[in-house]
């Protein structure tokens, strides 16, 4: 019995009022988790993790991402970076988000929708002969070094593609090293460890400094994806980041 009834007046217990201060508690919890609502809804707080495979992560998403916060100062973002079959990972078991790759992924938990895209080029040691005469055919690229990708990565699959478009299989490709990252290999060819398929993106400051040369290729553009969970709910701040990458409401 909480309270008693002293004529017109209602008087508390004992037990009323000790259970006065832990209901006035709950109800001022309930009012601050209401706010909290309104203030995911409105963008006022939140986060979104995002998971992107090392070209877009590295060299297409940061500008957008500085962009994203500018108009949404008060959105947490955080960016992992691995492959693209990590990534796929990290979005399918709910650990990002957000999945962002080169290429597409054949997953049926993933809705993937394009975002943007690339162009590879064949990166050389500068004044390498095949760069010099600036012809690429299938002796030039079985006579070449490569320096690769490891499995499961974007940048690797184009490799593969481009001896693919000359008739050649990937095994007919001399490949002397696997590196975990494209700045990597960027490197190993500047050192004159052989040639790679990369991003322009990737290539184009060395490319620009004349650190290395690099041949156009023939592939079409690489699109790049932007990968949700089909059966997860997306928060507000990530439809905010969805919207700022210009993806349609409903694309996802």
């Amino acid at each position: 019995r909480l309270f008693d009834r002293v004529g017109r007046n209602i008087r508390l217990t004992e037990a009323g009022r000790v259970f006065l201060a832990e209901a006035r508690a709950v109800l001022a919890r309930a009012e601050a988790a209401g706010e909290v609502l309104a203030d995911l809804a409105g963008l006022r707080r939140g986060s979104v993790r995002i998971a992107a495979s090392q070209t877009v992560g590295n060299y297409w998403l940061p500008a957008r991402l500085k962009a994203f916060r500018e108009a949404h100062p008060h959105l947490g973002v955080s960016l992992a970076i691995g492959n693209s079959e990590q990534v796929a990972a990290w979005t399918r078991e709910g650990e990002a988000d957000l999945g962002m790759v080169e290429g597409p992924v054949a997953d049926p938990d993933l809705s993937p929708v394009e975002v943007g895209h690339d162009r590879m080029v064949l990166v050389l040691p500068r004044d390498h002969p095949v760069a010099r005469r600036g012809i690429l055919n299938a002796d030039a690229l079985t006579a070449l070094t490569f320096v690769a990708r490891e499995a499961g990565s974007g940048t690797g699959l184009m490799l593969e593609r481009l001896a693919k478009s000359f008739g050649l299989a990937p095994a007919d490709l001399r490949i002397s090293m696997e590196l975990p990252s494209n700045e990597a290999l960027r490197s190993a060819v500047e050192a004159g460890a052989g040639a790679a398929v990369l991003s322009s993106l990737v290539a184009e400051g060395a490319v620009r400094s004349g650190q290395l040369s690099a041949l156009e290729l023939s592939l079409p553009p690489r699109p790049f994806f932007v990968l949700r969970h089909r059966a997860r709910h997306l928060s507000p701040a990530a439809r905010a980041l969805l919207q700022a990458l210009e993806v349609p409401a409903d694309a996802t």
